[in-house]
């Protein structure tokens, strides 16, 4: 196959997976992770696990953070915010200002009327339903949780130099790692259990993703792994050189 042609269908498929994943978070994704990334008690075993792994690594972020001081005038991106997990506590820490953005429009209005229920400050926080790909500005602080899972690493690897270049000091970035023992659970459907439950689920090497922060003037600072059964999450902080 010439190169061109093999090109133009790599594209092709891009878009029809980003497609994918923009109908599912539309509609039964949305269902499901809202209330997963809620208090509703509707959720199962699994996904109560995954909820409680999704604040480990939240919570991890906002300790990180607040070791940085005050947050106040300081600007932060969310790329992928999904209902508001990390943008409202941010919010309530008194961060400057936030761009919160999700490739689907529903988490991104779920996520906007939670803010308005808590009563943050009107024009503290911009919503946006956009993919990451699209996404531009200059932010003291661009953090991306849990959405590399629809990353295979190529391209995880190419998003992390694209958040890195909106970042003015600081990039944080979570993933689903490799292991040979959650590639071989992956591959029996033991880590991402139930048909139809997501749409595909890949595994980064985490020496890729650091590499490529690098490559954009990035140095690791700190990391850690949040885990919980079906959650496995490595949590990657890094500050410009």
């Amino acid at each position: 196959m010439p190169t061109e042609q093999l090109l133009n269908t790599t594209e092709a498929q891009k878009a029809a997976e980003k497609q994918e994943v923009k109908g599912y978070f539309e509609t039964t994704g949305f269902d499901r992770w809202n209330r997963i990334y809620s208090e509703s008690d509707d959720v199962n075993k699994v996904q109560r696990n995954i909820r409680i792994g999704h604040q480990k690594t939240v919570d991890n972020v906002l300790a990180w953070l607040k070791e940085q001081g005050n947050l106040a005038g300081r600007s932060f991106c969310d790329a992928g915010c999904g209902v508001g997990s990390l943008t409202l506590p941010l919010a309530e820490l008194g961060a400057g200002s936030i761009a919160a953005s999700d490739l689907s429009e529903a988490m991104v209005k779920e996520a906007e009327r939670r803010a308005n229920e808590a009563g943050v400050q009107k024009g503290q926080i911009s919503f946006l339903a956009s993919d990451l790909e699209s996404l531009s500005g200059r932010y003291n602080t661009v953090v991306c949780l849990d959405v590399f899972i629809h990353y295979p690493q190529e391209p995880a690897e190419e998003m992390v130099r694209h958040l890195a270049s909106m970042a003015e000091q600081h990039l944080i970035v979570s993933f689903a790692p490799y292991t040979p023992l959650l590639a071989l659970l992956k591959g029996i459907g033991q880590l991402f259990p139930g048909p139809s439950k997501t749409t595909r689920a890949y595994t980064l090497k985490e020496a890729g993703i650091v590499k490529a922060a690098e490559e954009a003037g990035f140095v690791l600072k700190q990391r850690s792994l949040n885990q919980a059964p079906f959650y496995f999450s490595r949590l990657l902080a890094f500050e410009k050189a």
